[in-house]
C-alpha cells in the first residue's frame, strides 16, 4: 500500500491518492492531481476506484485510460459526461460555463462512459487484501469511503480511506445540488462504529493512527453541523430573508465572496431551515 501525499497534505485543489497491491491484483484509489505531476512514474494498476465523482478525484482518470474505472451507481453521471458532471454541482447558468471551462482545462477532464457501477458493500478481491465500499452519501449522493483489510503476520488490519469526510475544521460539505446534509449526519454515524486502526483523508489530515484519535475528529468535525445550526437559529430570532441568511455566512467566513460559494451558502442553509 503507497499513499500518494499531495501538496500541503492534499490541501485542495490537490489530494492524497492511494494504491493498493495484493497478490492477485491492484487499485489506485482517486487520482487527482498530484498524479499528474507524477506521470513519468506512474504506477501500474489493474483499476481504478473513485469515491466519488468531483473534479479534484477523477483529474488524473486520464492517465489510466487502459485500466477498468469503477464508482458508485449514484455518481456514474459525473464519469460518464462533462454533462453528468456540471448536474452534480448545479451551479446557475452564470457560475456554469465558467466551472465547466476550468474542470476540463485544469481538471483535465475527460469521460469515462465506460464507467463501471459498485454498490454499497461490494468488495474488491485483491488477493490476500480486500477492499470493501463503504456507501457514505451527504457530500454527493454516491460518496463513498472504503475499507481496506489485510492480515500480517496473524493479525488483522484495516485502513478506512475517508475521501471527502475529511475531519478539518470547515467542517462537512453539503452544498452542491446532489448533496445532502440528512445523508450526511447518517454517513457519520455509520462511520462511528466502524473498526479500523488506520484513517486517511484525501484533503488536509491525512493520515491518522488510532481509532480514538479517528473519533475525537470526528466528533469536532460533526459538531461543525451543530455549530452553524445554533447560529443560524440565533440569526432568524428575528426575521430574515434567505438573501441576508446568505449573505452573513454560516459555512464560509464573511469575506467569502462568488457565485459559486453563494450557491453552497444558499443550498445549505436552506436544508438547515
Amino acid at each position: 500500500m503507497r499513499i500518494y501525499f499531495g501538496f500541503e497534505n492534499g490541501k485542495y485543489p490537490y489530494g492524497n491518492s492511494l494504491v493498493v497491491r495484493g497478490e492477485t491484483g491492484s487499485v489506485m484509489i482517486d487520482p487527482c492531481l498530484g498524479m499528474i505531476a507524477r506521470r513519468d512514474q506512474l504506477p501500474k494498476v489493474d483499476y481504478v476506484l473513485h469515491s466519488h465523482t468531483h473534479e479534484d478525484h477523477i483529474s488524473g482518470t486520464h492517465l489510466f485510460k487502459d485500466v477498468a474505472c469503477y464508482a458508485h451507481e449514484a455518481d456514474l453521471p459525473g464519469l460518464q459526461s462533462i454533462d453528468g458532471l456540471m448536474q452534480i454541482y448545479g451551479y446557475e447558468a452564470e457560475a456554469l460555463a465558467a466551472f465547466q471551462t476550468e474542470v476540463l482545462e485544469t481538471f483535465y477532464y475527460q469521460p469515462r462512459p465506460d464507467v463501471i457501477a459498485f454498490e454499497d458493500g461490494d468488495v474488491f478481491d485483491l488477493g490476500g487484501v480486500t477492499i470493501t465500499a463503504l456507501h457514505t452519501p451527504g457530500h454527493t449522493r454516491g460518496h463513498c469511503c472504503f475499507q481496506i483489510e489485510w492480515i500480517e503476520r496473524g493479525e488483522t488490519n484495516r485502513l478506512v480511506y475517508l475521501g471527502d469526510i475529511e475531519l478539518t475544521g470547515f467542517g462537512p460539505y453539503y452544498g452542491d445540488a446532489w448533496s445532502d446534509l440528512e445523508d450526511f449526519e447518517r454517513s457519520i454515524e455509520k462511520l462511528r462504529h466502524i473498526e479500523a486502526q488506520w484513517w486517511l483523508t484525501f484533503h488536509h489530515k491525512g493520515l491518522i493512527q488510532g481509532r480514538a484519535n479517528f473519533l475525537t475528529m470526528l466528533e469536532a468535525f460533526s459538531d461543525m453541523i451543530d455549530d452553524r445550526e445554533a447560529r443560524l437559529l440565533e440569526f432568524i430570532r428575528s426575521p430574515r430573508s434567505l438573501a441576508e441568511i446568505v449573505e452573513h455566512r454560516f459555512v464560509y467566513r464573511p469575506e467569502n465572496d462568488g457565485v459559486i460559494i453563494n450557491s453552497a451558502e444558499r443550498r445549505s442553509m436552506g436544508m438547515h431551515l
